[in-house]
Order: C-alpha cells, then structure tokens, then sequence
C-alpha cells in the first residue's frame, strides 16, 4: 500500500494483517484469521524474504491477538493497557477463538507484553485511546503516509462500543478526534477490517463515524449504509448504551 507497508485481506469480515518494514525486518499488525489464513500469510512473507522481528496487536479482541509458529519466537506488544486486558482474558479469547475459526495454534494466542514506551521495534507514532477496546491503538506511519486504524474506520462495520464499559460515546469521540489529527498527515488508511481507503475517502471515513456517533449522542437513529441486518443487534446495543444515564 505503500512503501514498505503490506496488506493481506481475509475472508473473514475482510480482516487485513498488516506487514511493516522496520529496522531489521517486518512487524506483523494483527495477523489472522484461521490457520489456514496464518499459513498463506507465512507464504506470503516468505516470497518477500525478510524477517519476521515483532508482531503488534491494535487491540485485546481475540481476532487480533492471533499467532503461528511460522512467523518466528519473536516479541509481541501491544499498549501496556491492551497487554494487560489480553492476559486477564485469554482464557475465554482462546475460547472464542476456537469457536470462531479452524486451525488456530491456541497455545501461540494473546502472548503480547507492554509495548516499551519508546515504540520498540514498532515505527511510527502509537495513537492510543479507549473506544472500542481498552487500551487500543493505531499507528501512524507520518513519513509513508499511512494510517494502521484497527478496528476504527472502517467501511463495513459501524462503530463498535464496548458494552461492559460506561461512556463510549465520549471515548468514541475523543478517538475520532485524535485520528483526525494523524490522518492530516496521511493518504491512505488501513482499516482492521474493510477496504483500504486512499486520498479524499480517509476523511470521508472520519465523517461517517463522527455522523454515526453524532446521531447516538442525540438519540436518533443514524442514516448509515453499513447497517444492514447482521449489524443491527450491535446497534441496538450501542443505542441503549448511549441512552444510559451517566
């Protein structure tokens, strides 16, 4: 997608694992889904033929905190925040795993440590924030132009909120804020889920979340293409949560 940057998109929710070239070889962004998936991405980055150093998880939901032995023993981070929620969690992310995909390695899954606070060997700028999931984070890629969203702006699935924790709407909107300060300076976004968006569609990502969101906040029901039938149990959720008092 761009230099140094490399998109795999699966069939499942058309995940994209993410390949970055850092000093001394690649680092895996959410690699995934199921092992088969796994496997053709170990292909895929053997015919590129550079190392495997780190891998990263954007956040602690189990289709981000997968693994294969065939990327190497290397370290795996995420924000210290997200290390910690994968590792109190794991059991029951091992769990939908297994539910959710075939062939998954379930011994490799959510071993991620706390991110060093200098980024290690992740490059770029870590934009953390609280919507979605604790302790998520994109990355911004500033000198190649790129934004890493997870699973923020995406074209396929509406705003997600996380039921079990109060305020999401607010959260949700202070990290639509701070990833429409990164995206002034990028031209293409990486959605964790969805197609990649390019030039004037990064902003028009940025305002059909903020209308999404925006239509929460007063209570009314959002006009947004992406809620067909499989997303409508989501937004009732994210509506009743809205609506709670604070």
């Amino acid at each position: 997608m761009a230099d140094g940057v490399w998109v795999r998109q699966s069939a499942w929710v058309l995940s994209n694992a993410i390949a970055v070239r850092g000093e001394g070889g690649l680092i895996l962004v959410d690699p995934g889904i199921d092992g088969s998936d796994l496997n053709q991405l170990a292909d895929d980055l053997d015919r590129l033929g550079i190392p495997v150093i780190a891998g990263f998880s954007t956040h602690p939901h189990w289709d981000h905190l997968l693994w294969h032995s065939r990327f190497g023993d290397v370290p795996r981070y995420a924000t210290p925040a997200g290390a910690r929620a994968a590792s109190e969690a794991r059991e029951r992310g091992q769990r939908m795993a297994a539910e959710s995909a075939s062939g998954i390695p379930l011994e490799l899954f959510g071993l991620v440590a706390p991110l060093p606070a200098d980024g290690g060997p992740v490059p770029g700028e870590i934009v953390e924030h609280q919507a979605h999931a604790i302790g998520h984070a994109a990355v911004l890629l500033a000198d190649r132009g790129v934004l890493l969203a997870g699973d923020m702006l995406s074209d396929v699935l509406i705003p997600l909120l996380d039921p079990r924790r109060p305020g999401q709407v607010g959260a949700y909107e202070t990290a639509l804020d701070r990833l429409g300060q990164a995206a002034r300076h990028v031209d293409v976004l990486v959605p964790g889920h969805g197609a990649v968006a390019e030039g004037p569609e990064v902003a028009a990502r940025l305002a059909t979340d903020h209308a999404y969101i925006d239509a929460l906040r007063r209570g009314e029901e959002p006009v947004d293409a992406r809620l067909g039938p499989d997303w409508l149990p989501i937004h009732q959720s994210n509506l009743e949560q809205a609506r709670r008092p604070m």
